[in-house]
């Protein structure tokens, strides 16, 4: 008679721990989006040219990207738990004096300096639930949780920075993150555990300069070739970060301790993991990208009002969070992602049904549905590629994972959105109001901002019927992008369903994931399934997994 293995269960101490991981989370998702309704007074307080206040807002997310895959593997080698003190140090002290910038350089350098504390904060909190959380429900539920946690921050980023704006001066968008890391500072140290994998070898330099200087390159050119239009120079840049990335890649396959174990990627289950990670997150940021433009210049919402409204949401994010867990423990994974997935086109398939005229609740439904299947995809994947690696690994295979997620965010933003300008140029191209010409003619057949700006100086009626014309040609781009994401995340679908259709129901459990596909740990073979059943056969831990792991 087979016997199980039955794994520890969290006390109060884990589950206290996991409230400072949420809490850290949460800062990390806020500050992507806070700064939003900062740019106005900081720019009248401290005068930046329009490139410094480019890079006000992208430095932070260019940082955070390039330096991912370096900290992950940095947490796996000294503590995730070490890592983790520094990174809340630093971003509690990069906030402070962010909030106190005197100049530009001062801002550009603070915001650079807490996307590198983000970097080592994301990968590093997941990793922990990993080593915190061995039962199977409980590790889903925690992974849950730090999952909607990431979203619902996101979301509330504008709702906070309004409401602080409101009443007190720009910096105090930054200024709050600090006495909440002071906090986490002083709990961390008694509620997370520690945990390192010695046998890491050295830092590899040339790894890191690679990987830093090709993921950061190769967004900002991509970003300026959709943002500004193609120029030499955007593709330039695209062009170099893309060698750098190669050059990394092949590297990391010829390095004696590479940063990164590519063969993580011959596993469906990682690489289907990782690709739901980065197409959640395109649809997401491509959507809001055009749902918030919508609430605000169709609708007429003040952006305090439209980031209230996108607050309306949040039920499906709280539902997605309980039903990914609870249904993570009953259904295979390729078929709940696969659902997911089928989630979100459904709700890109709402938006192409948004007119003019709607009522917002129309919009709102489909930025539900995107929502909730979101996060219950990026939730489910979430465990898959955590639980992918050893335990002692399980940073760097998050920070892949979480580097994959941010050129998911990017190009969410620069494909949805051109296909969205795209389409609203052409509606516009023949629109020519009476004594409108050069920039200002250039400026309303762009944007709708643009077509704003221009029926602000007009009378009455003309300025009425170019915002009228303005406002069917961006509900019409708004519908098109949606039509192309509706069918991308079909596809997504289908291909999650098909590279997860070998991922076990308790993936998580030690050696069954690598077991169910025949994959390896490194040197470490795994051998195939053992029974008719399915069952997996038991996997032996190296050396370096049996000498930390909490539970040996």
């Amino acid at each position: 008679m087979a016997m199980t293995q039955t794994e520890p269960r969290a006390g109060m101490k884990e589950w206290c721990g996991l409230v400072v991981i949420v809490l850290v989370t949460l800062l990390v998702a806020v500050d992507v989006s806070v700064l939003g309704f900062a740019i106005a007074p900081l720019s009248k307080d401290l005068s930046p040219s329009a490139s410094q206040l480019l890079w006000i807002m992208d430095i932070y997310s260019f940082v955070l990207a390039g330096t991912l895959v370096t900290v992950g593997w940095l947490g796996d080698r000294i503590g995730r738990r070490k890592l983790l003190l520094f990174g809340a140090a630093l971003f509690g002290l990069a906030s402070a004096a962010a909030s106190f910038s005197t100049s530009p350089e001062m801002l550009i350098a603070s915001r650079a300096l807490l996307g590198l504390a983000a970097s080592t904060l994301t990968p590093t909190s997941l990793a922990l639930i990993r080593t915190m959380f061995h039962d199977t429900k409980e590790r889903k539920a925690a992974i849950a949780a730090w999952g909607g946690t990431l979203t619902s921050g996101a979301a509330l980023g504008p709702v906070i920075g309004g409401l602080l704006l409101n009443n007190f001066w720009w910096g105090s968008v930054f200024l709050i993150n600090t006495p909440v890391m002071v906090l986490v500072l002083i709990l961390a140290p008694l509620l997370l555990p520690e945990h390192r994998d010695p046998d890491r070898g050295r830092l590899d330099l040339l790894s890191t300069v690679l990987s830093l200087a090709g993921v950061m390159t190769l967004i900002y050119g991509f970003k300026e070739l959709v943002i500004n239009g193609y120029s030499h120079s955007a593709a330039l840049w695209a062009a170099a970060g893309a060698v750098l990335v190669v050059a990394f890649v092949i590297r990391q396959a010829t390095a004696a301790h590479p940063m990164i174990d590519l063969s993580l990627f011959r596993r469906g289950s990682f690489s289907g993991a990782v690709i739901v990670n980065m197409m959640a997150a395109f649809a997401l940021m491509g959507s809001s990208v055009l749902t918030n433009q919508y609430l605000q210049m169709v609708l007429g919402y003040s952006p305090l009002k439209a980031s209230l409204w996108s607050l309306a949401p949040m039920p499906a994010i709280g539902v997605a969070v309980g039903l990914s867990a609870s249904l993570g423990r009953r259904v295979r994974p390729a078929k709940l992602i696969g659902g997911a997935l089928v989630l979100m086109a459904a709700g890109f398939g709402v938006l192409t049904r948004v007119e003019v005229d709607s009522p917002v609740a129309v919009v709102l439904a489909g930025v539900g549905l995107l929502a909730g299947g979101m996060v219950a995809a990026r939730t489910l994947a979430a465990e898959i590629v955590v639980t992918s690696a050893p335990p002692e690994r399980a940073g760097s295979s998050v920070a892949v994972s979480e580097t994959f997620t941010e050129f998911g965010i990017a190009f969410g933003f620069a494909t949805l959105g051109s296909i969205g300008s795209a389409v609203y140029r052409g509606d516009m191209a023949d629109v020519s109001p009476g004594g409108v010409g050069g920039p200002a003619l250039h400026a309303l057949r762009n944007t709708i901002g643009g077509a704003a700006e221009v029926a602000a100086h007009q009378s009455p009626s003309a300025g009425g019927a170019l915002m009228n014309a303005g406002r069917e040609a961006f509900t019409h781009g708004l519908q098109v992008a949606s039509l192309v994401g509706a069918v991308l995340m079909a596809l997504t679908a289908v291909l999650a369903a098909l590279l997860l259709r070998t991922t076990p129901l308790e993936a998580a459990l030690p050696g069954s994931l690598e077991a169910a596909q025949g994959g390896t740990y490194g040197a470490v073979p795994l051998p195939a399934p053992a029974g008719a059943d399915g069952s997996p056969a038991a996997v032996p831990p190296s050396s370096s997994a049996a000498a930390d792991d909490p539970r040996r």
